[in-house]
């Protein structure tokens, strides 16, 4: 019964920072959303480093743990409201070397504590600074661990698929297997249709899709036909890619995408289907009372402040290295112990303590991959708008089109590297 009330309260944490990160780069600005997520990047690692430092058993351990775990209910809205309240006005858009300058040269009036740890003093200038500036470079590593953690994922998928087919009903299974990679490659086509529609694509955009689908299917007809991978590996992969390169071209679109037109656009944003039922939703959201109608307006608002290609994104990145956390371990021990329990520092494989310092810090690297993310897709300005969200020209294809390459060159070695046979997949 615990586990479901975890699975709850991580939603609600989840659901906490989605929402709280946005809110406070849309209405604060760029220093107020800085100061917000390094403040939660650090209560969380030191929640982490207190967990780990106390021993398993220990009462003090416990205590401790459930004191913060209940105090993050007070921080998270605390620190939100104190970021928004200290640090709502930017210091426009120069960089924090030449603000920490300019105050050196600029502050002769002000006493030593001011100056060092005052508003828009040494400390707080270097801190946000450099916090910018490691999201800013974290990005590419960020990006390349998307592309690693999800052949991982790929390789747990085949294992799953051999150890199914290989137990009983086998002829089911294949069949299952077989519709449901498919499906997979059936939907992966009708995007990859759908970017090959879009006008801004250049003939250089052209030459780099056509070069990237044609050698991904060649490693997945290899791989099939060799027996090295199989029909769910191999649809995965072209579905992950076919990912990547649709994020490129609608993630990464010029800010200037014509005029605006009364015209209905040449391709919708999603199937008709989802559409009307996104309209009767707004329908019946509209009837409902009052109190919950603002309740859900507000919702609506914080959630207008999240372009929907940091949602995807964020989304399938925290599956991937929740995979590589927690499901890739368990497939690996063939049990469910590994879903459930954190992985230990005591384990005796390198891989293990590795997962386990990843899951043990989960939520400042959950943080901090949402920063980093977000601040891919915010601009400064010097006008009213300050500091606001924007939908593209945040310039992170090439490290895109860098990681594509990457997990197709990684997928190759690991064909070549592979056999043929299944006995090492099998499980009697």
């Amino acid at each position: 019964m615990w586990w479901l009330f975890s699975i709850i309260f991580s939603s609600i944490f989840l659901f906490t920072i989605v929402l709280s990160i946005p809110v406070a780069f849309d209405v604060g600005g760029r220093d107020s959303g800085l100061v917000y997520s390094l403040s939660l990047f650090i209560y969380y690692l030191a929640y982490s480093a207190i967990r780990i430092a106390t021993p398993t058993q220990s009462r003090i351990r416990s205590a401790v743990s459930n004191l913060l775990r209940l105090s993050q209910w007070v921080i998270i809205p605390s620190l939100l409201i104190w970021a928004l309240g200290k640090f709502a006005v930017d210091a426009g858009s120069t960089s924090w070397v030449e603000r920490t300058l300019g105050g050196i040269f600029q502050s002769k009036s002000r006493s030593w504590n001011e100056w060092l740890f005052g508003r828009d003093g040494v400390v707080e200038t270097v801190m946000l600074g450099s916090w910018e500036n490691t999201l800013q470079y974290a990005g590419p590593v960020f990006q390349l661990l998307e592309g690693f953690c999800t052949l991982l994922v790929i390789q747990a998928a085949g294992q799953i698929t051999r150890w199914l087919v290989n137990r009983g009903r086998s002829d089911t299974w294949v069949i299952i297997l077989l519709a449901f990679s498919g499906s997979i490659i059936a939907s992966a086509v009708y995007f990859l249709w759908r970017v090959a529609q879009f006008p801004q694509i250049s003939n250089l955009d052209a030459t780099l899709i056509g070069v990237t689908m044609t050698t991904v299917t060649f490693l997945c007809a290899y791989g099939i036909g060799s027996g090295r991978g199989n029909p769910i590996e191999s649809s995965l992969l072209f579905a992950y890619v076919v990912l990547c390169v649709y994020q490129i071209f609608t993630d990464y679109l010029p800010s200037e995408m014509g005029q605006e037109t009364a015209a209905q656009p040449e391709i919708p944003p999603l199937p008709p289907i989802i559409m009307a039922s996104y309209s009767t939703l707004l329908h019946v959201l509209g009837s409902l009372p009052s109190a919950i109608h603002s309740s859900l307006a507000f919702l609506y608002a914080a959630f207008q402040t999240i372009t929907p290609s940091v949602i995807i994104s964020l989304a399938y990145r925290l599956f991937v290295f929740y995979s590589a956390t927690r499901i890739i371990p368990s497939v690996r021990d063939l049990g469910a112990r590994a879903l459930m329990d954190d992985p230990s520092f005591e384990d005796s494989e390198t891989a293990n303590k590795v997962l386990g310092f990843l899951s043990w810090f989960s939520p400042s690297i959950l943080v901090s991959v949402y920063t980093s993310l977000l601040l891919q897709h915010f601009s400064t300005s010097d006008g009213p708008d300050g500091w606001t969200l924007r939908g593209g020209d945040v310039g992170g294809s090439t490290w895109r089109w860098i990681n594509v390459g990457l997990t197709i060159v990684l997928y190759g070695v690991e064909l070549y590297l592979g056999t043929g046979e299944s006995e090492h997949w099998k499980v009697d």
